[in-house]
């Protein structure tokens, strides 16, 4: 047992995937002599040497592009987006490419790529770095999309996002990378990745989140106890494809629902969550599904980003509001 921060659980499921196939390598900028700019890759370079692990040139589509070449020919690159606002030069690689190469190749050629994107806010960056694209990703039919939110998910996650024959658009939630520990076991069966999970039993009311919000979720659920009230807490952990059994198992106990995530809430995640659980828990339902999430803008300057994201006040209010019903 090891205690771990996201940032080096990351690393050493990297290094672990590394040493299992040798047809694993990483690319992306800065990712190899600096170790990445959040030092995920700290020490890969060195270790696995500047084939495996490329500094590429500041091109994100170059970097996807050449991902897919190197898929066609049996390899499984891991490309690392600097900022996830930086991820729209390679879009049209990921959605056109990417995304349908398997598809139009009737299975016969595999696109075992996964693109790693720190993903949210609350880090005080400037513009362009605290973007929560995930919506326009799991849209894309083709491509498999999730998000850890805790050291010991993001070790295994890595890993299995990295042996899936699928491209698997992989989000780390940047303001988690150093901030909370936790005890690590390489040796445990680690959960299948595309499945969801309860963190936090609860009996009146659902709270469902993913990547950076769990730890906000969890802090609600905590505050809402306090109120009398019990919150079961579902962290998603897969956007693409959505696992919504543990979902309509929790909603069918607790008949009310909320849903929050960073992203904006017009056409976010929140919106396909919330017509499926209507569609398969209505009668179940004792108050509407609400959803808490960032504010129809684009993402303010980080003096005031914390009046932005979604913090406990407003996720509680909402758990709050579905008893009014």
């Amino acid at each position: 047992m090891t205690t771990v921060t996201l940032a080096k659980a990351l690393n050493a499921g990297l290094r672990k995937a590394m040493e299992d196939d040798p047809k694993v390598l990483i690319m992306g900028e800065d990712v190899g002599k600096l170790g990445g700019v959040f030092r995920i890759t700290d020490g890969l370079q060195k270790d696995f040497g500047e084939d495996r692990v490329i500094d590429s040139p500041l091109a994100e589509s170059g970097i996807l592009g050449t991902a897919v070449g190197l898929a066609i020919r049996g390899y499984r690159p891991v490309c690392e987006i600097q900022f996830d606002g930086f991820v729209y030069p390679a879009y049209d690689q990921i959605v056109s490419q990417v995304a349908k190469f398997c598809f139009r190749t009737r299975g016969k050629v595999p696109m075992p790529i996964v693109v790693r994107i720190p993903f949210g806010g609350g880090i005080g960056a400037v513009e362009h770095h605290s973007e929560s694209p995930e919506a326009q990703f799991a849209h894309t039919p083709g491509l498999k999309v999730v998000a850890c939110s805790n050291p010991v998910d993001g070790y295994w996650m890595i890993q299995q996002a990295i042996a899936a024959d699928d491209p698997v658009i992989f989000l780390e939630p940047k303001r988690q990378y150093h901030a909370d520990k936790a005890e690590l076991d390489e040796q445990a069966t680690p959960q299948p990745l595309f499945t969801s999970r309860v963190v936090r039993p609860g009996a009146d009311a659902t709270l469902l989140a993913y990547g950076p919000m769990v730890k906000t979720a969890l802090k609600a659920a905590g505050a809402a106890e306090g109120e009398g009230r019990s919150v079961e807490v579902i962290d998603l952990r897969t956007l693409s494809p959505l696992d919504l059994g543990p979902v309509y198992d929790s909603v069918r106990r607790t008949g009310r629902v909320v849903i929050t995530h960073e992203a904006h809430v017009n056409l976010g995640l929140g919106a396909e969550v919330a017509a499926r659980i209507t569609e398969e828990c209505f009668y179940s339902l004792e108050a509407p599904v609400l959803r808490v999430g960032g504010f129809d803008t684009p993402y303010p300057p980080s003096r005031i980003e914390e009046d932005y994201l979604p913090d406990l006040d407003r996720v509680l209010d909402a758990v709050d509001r579905t008893f009014e019903f």
